[in-house]
């Protein structure tokens, strides 16, 4: 398994070691040795699993406040995404900035977030399957969030008009002020 650095300290590209033959393929999606071997001591809580019908669905962006931050490792099974995560450490030198990556079922990326990031994604084919594992349980009432299409961000997503749900819809825009003092 290589660990692939991102422009964000902590935050990593996962790579595989793939063994493919004429029957398919085997890989270890996750190994806590190897995870600590990169210095990522992580205690996984709760397996997520989402499909999303259509290309063009979004989800995000997403975090929870403390105390019920969530690392992730997120990869797509089935389907490709456009991956997105944005800095919200209030005394990180990336504050603020974003980082996206394509998740697929055949590049077998995963991506390893952690606390203190907003995270989305948008769905490139039909009936995508994300699964990510997160090391905190969900809470309700730490949930919270980023719009997608925040002008500040400019995130370039791949469809100008995705598929959201209500919830996302509403979410507020980034403003460095107001989200310097979560995390």
């Amino acid at each position: 398994m290589d660990f692939i650095a991102t422009k964000f300290d902590g935050a990593f590209i996962v790579k595989p070691i793939v063994h493919s033959d004429d029957r398919g393929f085997f890989l270890e999606s996750y190994s806590s040795r190897d995870f600590i071997k990169a210095g990522l001591s992580i205690n996984f809580a709760q397996d997520n699993h989402s499909m999303s019908v259509e290309p063009g669905v979004l989800r995000g962006l997403h975090f929870q406040k403390p105390p019920m931050t969530q690392s992730k490792l997120v990869r797509a099974i089935k389907g490709a995404i456009f991956d997105v995560i944005v800095d919200l450490r209030k005394n990180s030198p990336t504050f603020g900035q974003w980082e996206s990556f394509e998740l697929s079922d055949t590049n077998f990326l995963s991506l390893f977030v952690p606390h203190g990031f907003a995270h989305g994604f948008c769905t490139l084919t039909a009936r995508t399957e994300v699964m990510y594992k997160v090391d905190n349980f969900y809470s309700p009432e730490h949930d919270s969030g980023i719009r997608w299409d925040d002008p500040t961000l400019g995130i370039p997503w791949p469809n100008k008009n995705p598929v959201l749900s209500g919830k996302d819809q509403k979410l507020p825009f980034f403003n460095k002020s107001n989200f310097c003092s979560i995390f």
